[in-house]
């Protein structure tokens, strides 16, 4: 096979330096036109399938680029993918020669389009017309060089523009015969053109940052002036303008010559066209502007779109253009992911490491007996719960009873796995012994040594063990009181108490306790820096934010978080570097996209608006999407496990249980496990809305960013088409309620529960609005309504509060009592306690009522109100010592309740004791 090698060299560069860092190519490859209008038939006159496109050039000047020859074809299975791009030359004779090397049109699927037609509702159109119906096939690539000029006036027309006219029509290819005219050549002189359409190209997503292609199907519609002109502020045509119908199978010439910026010679003939193509410009403007005063203008539209009959026939076959316009270089660069990175670290320096902690032998000795320490009080609370305190008064157990209590106790722990983690616990301590005092880090040659090495670890470790359990029972006979043990989110759930019930100073001293207890906790920093937006207080705030990020620079909440308070405090390009970096952090982030559109709204840039709605929406699509495969997923699972259980096995009944937990009183001041709390969700209405700006208004409700919320929510209203959603008049509601706005929040609650009058959000949200008007009556059967639903709403423990408040005003202290034991159940405070202990108080149930009282006691030692009712509860079981400190506390910590001060004095001068001033 013979071979020929060709190699073309110049002796300068065909451009500068400065012309080819600041020009640009542009290459745009036209794939098919599918569904055709079915009057598209192989047979009869050969006809010339055309599509051409305008590029804009310097100054008013646009170069066209002509896609010839389109391939008929009629359907009955796919185009294959992938396969190879051609050039735009015709008559090429060698084999696979007008294949572009290493080019190919290699597809995807339809959701990643930028174009139309890519919605889930549009998929089984596009797999049949792109299957079975008739399309015409190019496969075509043309390139296309821009000088720095025409990249600077092709981005000032897509952001003037921002739809590109892309038309196309069908020539028949015919020759002319000398004395012969016919209707066709009439037509010519006419200047006449047929089934003439145009697909209007978004090209507006190549001004977005790092965007180089854009790749999708459009809608080809008929032309008509005055919608080309309204879509694309364009008056020019350059099939029907250009020259007659015979003439543009002659064009390719002339327009791959006039496609070069660099061409100087340009043919008379097309001057004198040009001259006549503005000179009906002008004529088509004049006729536009006195159509658009005439007041019958409707008539004339309809007149209008009537005189294009056979481009009329594209949208009745819902024909479409799948194209394809890639650059060479992105028209506007993106910041790269470690550009942002470092700019986010000028700002905010990592934190440095901590300082290695020393570890040496003393230290690992006192590890030792501090894990003795925890181990013996975690045994002796479970002896004190399976058998009581019995070692009271100087009591006795006899020796036979303590051996059985050993025996039960050992069973209990082995049998509840604690023996396991009491070892698990203390393994630690152990090894770090071994390490640092014995100096063992390597295994041992021989059984012996290990034996050896074990016996004198044992004996050691026996007599630490005993020095710790001594000065343990040394340190109870002279502590007074225990402390008090609150976890972290205990502490965040008091604190948010504290925000709802407006009494800010407690509010702010859980979250210093928090901080207090780890510093090194990104959350604990956010949760503060929250609670400042809420209080307005912006730079306390901001410091919180940042302290967040400096401990993790690639937190995302922390860098949202972090622009945010840079745009309430018109930091604009620091909120930019912000939100940039967390769309590069995470790009999966709809919150993420969607507050970074929010911003650029802040800053008009209308363009990079729609790129980031875009690119929320896009990712929330494929959300759903996932969400709806697994939903059907688990019914079809649900169906068969239903259906697999009704012929094999029968329904078993069993009681229902609904007791509420036992109470016990605390030791040494420690709230009970099971009291443990789960973290409270500060949002998350139910019946959701599926739109990119309500997922961001659940965000933003809970770091407290008012001033983008309101921005958030209108553009939810203007989202939803069928009016606004439940959640969306919920979201307002509580916006105006922490405004104290009582009027506009009762309105948005009378329309949400128009909308949806069984969301319990509604009516809970709702008998908040009454509880703080003080309508009290219509509170109560609002959360009795709430909690009478089978789904919780959001936050039902501020409902079960304020719910067993009224309760107690009412004197209904059965209700009182099981609203507030819903509540400890389900996340435990000091308030619900409390809760119990007076309803039981009140109730006589005084043995509970201490075990409650306690219990609120041990988790906040500071309510003046608790120690009351504990000074009445002691003054009734006539414990006089108990019932005067308790009083001391009380009065202390500045009770403010006078009734309650007042019954106190009653009860007093009743029993004749608990106040040591008498």
């Amino acid at each position: 096979m013979p071979s020929l090698e060709v190699s073309v060299s110049i002796q300068e560069p065909l451009l500068s330096v400065s012309k080819l860092s600041g020009g640009n190519l542009l290459r745009v490859t036209l794939e098919a036109a599918y569904s055709v209008p079915e009057v598209f038939v192989p047979t009869g006159p050969q006809q010339n399938y055309m599509v051409c496109l305008q590029v804009p050039t310097v100054g008013e000047k646009e170069y066209p680029l002509m896609f010839k020859n389109g391939i008929l074809k009629l359907g009955g299975e796919k185009e294959p993918i992938p396969r190879p791009k051609k050039w735009p030359i015709s008559n090429i004779l060698a084999p696979g020669a007008q294949n572009i090397p290493d080019s190919f049109i290699v597809g995807g699927p339809y959701e990643e389009e930028d174009g139309e037609l890519n919605k889930t509702e549009d998929r089984e159109f596009r797999i049949q017309a792109e299957t079975i119906k008739k399309r015409i096939v190019w496969d075509l690539e043309r390139r296309c060089y821009l000088d720095p000029p025409a990249v600077l006036s092709l981005q000032k027309r897509i952001a003037e523009c921002r739809y590109w006219p892309v038309e196309i029509t069908r020539v028949p290819m015919v020759t002319s015969t000398k004395g012969k005219s016919s209707k066709l050549d009439k037509g010519d002189d006419d200047g006449q053109i047929f089934f003439h359409g145009v697909a209007y190209v978004n090209m507006v997503p190549l001004l977005y940052p790092g965007v180089k292609r854009i790749r999708g199907a459009f809608r080809v519609f008929a032309y008509q002036d005055s919608e080309v002109f309204g879509k694309t502020k364009c008056l020019f045509s350059i099939l029907r303008d250009l020259g007659h119908q015979a003439n543009l199978n002659k064009l390719g010439p002339v327009i791959a010559a006039a496609s070069s910026p660099h061409s100087k010679a340009i043919p008379t003939r097309n001057q004198k066209e040009d001259k006549m193509t503005k000179e009906k410009d002008v004529l088509r403007k004049m006729s536009t502007t006195l159509k658009s005063q005439m007041s019958e203008s409707a008539i004339e539209t309809e007149a209008t779109v009537c005189q294009n009959l056979e481009g009329q026939q594209y949208v009745d076959a819902g024909t479409f253009l799948v194209m394809e316009i890639e650059l060479a270089k992105a028209l506007v660069p993106k910041r790269l992911p470690e550009e942002l990175a470092s700019r986010v670290k000028e700002m905010i320096p990592p934190r440095p490491q901590l300082p290695r902690r020393s570890a040496g032998a003393k230290k690992a000795v006192e590890d030792y007996h501090n894990q003795i320490t925890s181990i013996a009080g975690a045994i002796l609370d479970e002896y004190h719960e399976l058998f009581g305190k019995q070692m009271v008064d100087g009591g006795v157990i006899d020796h036979h009873t303590l051996e059985e209590q050993k025996c039960q106790l050992n069973y209990e722990l082995n049998s509840s796995g604690k023996y396991f983690a009491f070892k698990e616990q203390l393994k630690h301590a152990v090894v770090k012994i071994v390490r640092e005092k014995y100096l063992r880090t390597t295994a041992f040659n021989n059984l012996e040594q290990l034996q050896a090495f074990l016996s004198e670890l044992y004996v050691y470790l026996v007599d630490q063990m005993h020095i710790a359990l001594n000065q343990l029972l040394s340190q109870e006979s002279t502590v007074v009181a225990s402390p008090t043990f609150t976890s972290c989110e205990q502490l965040r759930l008091f604190a948010h108490e504290a925000e709802v019930n407006e009494d800010y100073a407690l509010a702010s001293v859980y979250y210093h306790e928090r901080l207090a207890r780890d510093r090194q906790i990104v959350q604990h920093w956010l949760d503060y820096g929250a609670f400042c937006l809420l209080m307005e207080e912006n730079i306390k705030a901001q410091e919180c934010f940042r302290e967040a990020l400096s401990l993790n620079p690639s937190h995302l909440h922390s860098l949202l978080l972090c622009g945010i308070i840079a745009v309430m405090m018109e930091h604009y390009e620091e909120a930019e570097i912000f939100f940039e970096d967390a769309t590069c952090l995470e790009p999966s982030s709809i919150v993420s996209w969607t507050l970074l559109g929010l911003f650029y709204e802040i800053q008009e840039n209308d363009i990079r608006v729609e790129m980031a709605f875009h690119e929320a929406n896009k990712l929330l699509k494929a959300q759903l999407a996932k969400e709806k495969n697994i939903t059907e997923a688990a019914e079809e699972g649900g169906k068969k496990l239903h259906s697999l259980s009704a012929t094999v096995l029968r329904p078993v009944t069993s009681p229902q249980e609904d007791t509420l937990p036992v109470m016990k009183k605390p030791s040494g001041g420690a709230p009970d496990p099971s009291h443990a709390v789960a973290p409270v969700p500060i949002s998350g209405l139910s019946q959701p809305s599926h739109t990119i700006f309500m997922e961001t208004i659940r965000f933003l409700m809970e770091v407290n960013a008012l001033q983008f919320v309101h921005r958030a929510l209108a553009h939810e209203l203007l989202c939803q088409q069928e009016g606004p959603s439940c959640e969306y008049y919920l979201v307002l509601a509580q916006t105006h309620l922490l405004k104290k706005d009582f009027s506009e929040a009762e309105e948005c609650l009378r329309e949400a529960i128009q909308t949806d009058y069984l969301n319990p959000n509604v009516w809970a949200q709702k008998g908040h609005l009454c509880y703080l008007r003080g309508n009290l009556s219509e509170a109560k059967e609002c959360y009795e309504r709430t909690i009478s639903f089978v789904t919780d709403a959001s936050e039902m423990h501020f409902v079960y509060l304020r719910l067993g408040s009224i309760y107690l005003k009412e004197k209904e202290y059965d209700k009182a009592k099981r609203t507030y034991m819903l509540a400890c159940k389900k996340s435990s405070s000091c308030l619900t306690w409390l809760g119990v202990g007076i309803a039981c108080y009140r109730l006589k149930e005084m043995a509970e009522a201490e075990d409650a009282l306690s219990e609120a006691n041990a988790l906040n030692n500071n309510k003046a109100e608790v120690w009351a009712y504990l000074a009445l509860v002691c003054m009734q079981g006539g414990r006089q010592l108990e019932a005067e400190q308790s009083y001391k506390y009380a009065l202390k910590l500045e009770l403010k309740n006078e009734e309650l001060l007042q019954e106190i004095h009653e009860v007093q001068r009743m029993v004749g004791f608990g106040n040591p001033s008498f």
